[in-house]
């Protein structure tokens, strides 16, 4: 079931058009990847074909309880759907090419050397924190 955080998310005016633009594509491809037709996947998820295609076009979006029935069919999770893989997310959400190019860096690091980074960056960020609400 579509997490309620991830809809609000995906609802948020914000966010509205971007995630619509990438549900679309996404859709169309899964549909593609496991060769329906809109038709069959609106039968499979109980929509008109005419709304599969509202969606992929990106004019509508669907409903949370559609989202999931499609995401069901198509053997994704609605997250996917919306958002995209973790790669995905995270290249919608670090502006800075670096430092995301340094974070999927590390992403392939072992376990314990992960943990390293994970503890530094924690460090730094408290102290970073810490000055700042002392400099206020």
């Amino acid at each position: 079931m579509l997490n309620l955080i991830h809809f609000r998310y995906f609802c948020t005016v914000d966010n509205l058009k971007t995630n619509i633009m990438s549900l679309n594509r996404r859709l169309k491809e899964e549909r593609t990847k496991k060769d329906l037709s809109q038709q069959k996947l609106a039968e499979l998820t109980g929509t008109h074909y005419s709304n599969i295609g509202r969606y992929e076009r990106g004019d509508a979006k669907p409903s949370a309880e559609v989202l999931n029935r499609i995401a069901q069919v198509l053997e994704v999770s609605p997250d996917f759907l919306i958002n995209g893989t973790l790669e995905d997310k995270a290249t919608n959400s670090i502006s800075d090419q670096e430092l995301l190019t340094q974070f999927k860096k590390v992403e392939k690091f072992p376990d314990d050397k992960k943990k390293l980074v994970k503890e530094f960056l924690n460090a730094f960020i408290l102290t970073t924190n810490l000055q700042q609400q002392l400099a206020h």
